[in-house]
């Protein structure tokens, strides 16, 4: 193993050396040729980020389309669908240098690759986070929608993505190994054990965040559901309770299953752990993660009744491409509505001039 050289007491840094030096250093492997595990992490991945960037961009044009979700939950929720179509683009790039590539990325381009995928996870987790204090506020409050102003909620998505960009920058800006070869990360080469500790327990804080906001959110509207049982019937009741179960389950249980694994292995990694064999799973893990990407519009925005109407006009527009636009594209439900109440004016007005 190379070590760190000191000169007359000054560190020497590798700000020269090749992304193979640091990852011979690391005992990390760079295969010469295509393996058949990597053929199937890529197509893996490439697969789950076709279906990442599909879903996140139906979830956007349903936002942008439909005047019924603009509010601020709505607005948070596009903002999850952008940070998670950028996290479907980076690690599209990340599929095509991995692998034998990697051999050839110069170190800024090794920190672009990494840099990336780490910005648009935080974002992704942020935007999660802004969800569960907004539906928490929501709730509380006993309202539909939030009385936030659309002011407030950009300051929150703008502090959301500056968060994100810091933390991916970090290890380019300085908090990396190149000065001090023995700090180096085994998963990631050219990444300091420090920092892979600290950007895992910031994550893994602001999931117990998540965890105590959407318990805290259970306890509260099981209590108020019991209070009303005396005023609904039976059937109403279990209803409430076990729909609210149903979807708090699926949101902590998907993102446990999705990130905690990941984020344990590079606990590990960051604090030594020799044993660990971390190199053997990183790749799985990592598309484990990724799939919270494509998880998070089916549990926020499929189960939105509004939401999947919007998706079906949306699909059947693109299906219709070429036979001209059609009045009812985009019509809610309201409009329906109305529009139902005036035919049956008009048919009854009718009848009785018979």
């Amino acid at each position: 193993m190379v070590r760190t050289e000191f000169c007359l007491g000054v560190t020497v840094c590798y700000y020269n050396e090749t992304v193979e030096f640091f990852y011979n250093n690391s005992n990390k492997t760079i295969a010469p040729f295509w393996r058949k595990r990597d053929y199937a992490v890529v197509s893996l991945g490439l697969l789950v980020c076709f279906i990442v960037i599909f879903s996140n961009l139906l979830v956007i044009f349903a936002i942008f389309k439909n005047r019924r979700f603009h509010f601020p939950i709505y607005y948070l929720l596009g903002n999850l669908a952008v940070s998670d179509l950028f996290s479907g683009l980076a690690y599209l790039h990340l599929m095509f240098h991995t692998g034998p590539w990697t051999i050839r990325l110069s170190q800024y381009q090794w920190f672009v690759r990494q840099g990336l995928i780490d910005t648009s996870l935080t974002a992704s987790v942020l935007n999660l986070l802004a969800i569960a204090m907004e539906r928490h506020q929501t709730i509380f409050n006993m309202q539909l929608h939030s009385e936030m102003s659309t002011r407030r909620v950009f300051i929150i998505i703008f502090f959301i993505w500056m968060v994100s960009i810091i933390m991916g920058l970090f290890p380019t800006m300085g908090w990396n190994c190149l000065c001090d070869l023995e700090r180096c990360s085994t998963m990631a080469p050219l990444y300091s054990r420090s920092f892979l500790v600290f950007w895992a327990l910031t994550n893994l804080i602001t999931f117990s965040i998540m965890v105590a906001v959407y318990t805290r959110i259970f306890f509260y509207v099981r209590h108020k559901s019991r209070q009303m049982s005396e005023h609904t019937t039976p059937a109403r009741h279990r209803e409430t309770v076990l729909g609210l179960m149903k979807t708090v389950s699926m949101i902590l249980g998907l993102f446990v299953l999705c990130w905690t694994p990941g984020l344990v292995l590079l606990m590990l990694d960051g604090l030594y752990c020799e044993t660990c064999l971390v190199l053997n799973y990183e790749k799985y893990f990592l598309v484990l993660a990724e799939c919270n990407s494509f998880v998070n519009p089916i549990i926020y925005c499929f189960r939105d009744k509004d939401m999947r109407k919007t998706f079906k006009e949306l699909l059947c527009c693109l299906c219709r491409r070429g036979k001209g636009p059609s009045d009812n594209d985009f019509t809610t439900l309201e409009v329906m509505s109305e529009t139902n109440k005036d035919d049956n004016t008009n048919h009854k007005q009718k009848n009785y001039s018979q």
